[in-house]
């Protein structure tokens, strides 16, 4: 029965993870725009924050991880 909650937590955990990861993605993207200067054209352009995006490659990294872990034990425990 334990073994089961353990999957069941790990099959919760795994959408928490990946909202983490889409949340630290979105603050990692930082859009502005910039006001023509001269004869050099305005522009759309997009900073990004690599502390951010970086957090969110490891957690999505962390989700995966834990998602082959999932299928592992439940393919294990079909047995």
């Amino acid at each position: 029965m334990t073994r089961w909650l353990a999957v069941l937590a790990e099959f919760v955990l795994v959408p928490v993870i990946v909202g983490g990861a889409v949340w630290c993605w979105h603050n990692g993207l930082h859009p502005g725009w910039y006001r023509p200067a001269g004869e050099t054209p305005g522009f759309d352009g997009v900073r990004y924050s690599g502390p951010w995006l970086s957090l969110a490659a490891v957690l999505v990294t962390i989700a995966g991880l834990v998602l082959i872990d999932v299928v592992a034990r439940t393919v294990r425990f079909a047995r």
